[in-house]
């Protein structure tokens, strides 16, 4: 029970100093068509700062920095930024942006949850999730901001668990708004799967070495992987098929290249 106290005591203490850190070196990479703020928009924002109260919003506590793909296009691979709040021990919502700075878009969601909640799954909805110990063995998950020890146990604590990830706006393929269907992600399983350049590029913007993550995370242990995340390694595919092609058309990433699918998989399109 101690050991249990400490390790929740440690992550959220991980998680409050990653609310305050300074991060801010990643720009959306879309511009949004519209007008300026209006002095009046800006005037209802302000107001609205010091007025309301937000519950939902202050519940963000946690800050990750990872790696996401279109789910049956490995290549299509983004950087995802996620902010999230801890609903209880077992359940974790996340809202991801494609970047950390003021002008970030909202590009999707992730829902994680334990190893104990995702056994109890149908095996139908399992092939929507994707499991964690790779992301974290290998250093390419990471929170910024905050102290190593601090990280470590939050990785401790994610590593077991299991994410649904949704991408609701293709900006890293060049979509100036959220166009097209919601797009399944997954997460990387083993070594040579991520872009090397991409993740080289997050790590000298952010001043880190994943390779020295990895090293650091040796000893943590990689729980059991449950058969029915990661459907897509087994020919498993599930993507919406999307019937405006405004995606396929605007963001068809050239192969290797990073934004939305060229198209939906046609192995489990749902």
């Amino acid at each position: 029970m101690v050991r249990h106290c400490a390790a929740a005591c440690l992550f959220f203490a991980a998680a409050l100093l990653a609310a305050c850190g300074k991060e801010t070196n990643t720009a959306s990479p879309a511009s949004a068509p519209g007008a300026p703020e209006s002095a009046k928009t800006q005037a209802l924002e302000a107001g609205a700062v010091a007025l309301q109260d937000k519950p939902p919003i202050e519940a963000i506590n946690a800050y990750l920095d990872g790696f996401h793909f279109y789910s049956g296009q490995p290549k299509a691979q983004v950087e995802a930024h996620h902010y999230c709040a801890i609903v209880n021990e077992d359940v974790t919502q996340c809202v991801i942006y494609d970047g950390n700075r003021q002008d970030a878009k909202l590009v999707g969601i992730e829902y994680i949850v334990s190893a104990r909640l995702f056994a109890g799954l149908p095996p139908e909805e399992k092939t929507l999730w994707h499991s964690h110990v790779h992301e974290v063995k290998s250093g390419q998950l990471f929170a910024p901001g905050i102290p190593d020890v601090a990280e470590k146990e939050l990785m401790q604590k994610l590593i077991g668990t299991y994410g649904k990830t949704w991408h609701t706006w293709h900006s890293h393929g060049g979509d100036a708004l959220p166009l097209g269907i919601p797009q399944l992600m997954m997460g990387f399983t083993a070594d040579g799967q991520a872009d090397a350049a991409m993740v080289a590029e997050r790590d000298r913007r952010f001043g880190i070495d994943s390779t020295a993550k990895r090293k650091q995370r040796e000893e943590l242990p990689a729980p059991a992987i449950d058969p029915g995340a990661d459907a897509w390694q087994k020919g498993q595919v599930v993507q919406l098929a999307d019937p405006t092609s405004v995606t396929t058309a605007q963001s068809a990433p050239a192969p290797g290249a990073h934004g939305a699918p060229s198209q939906p998989s046609s192995a489990a399109q749902r």
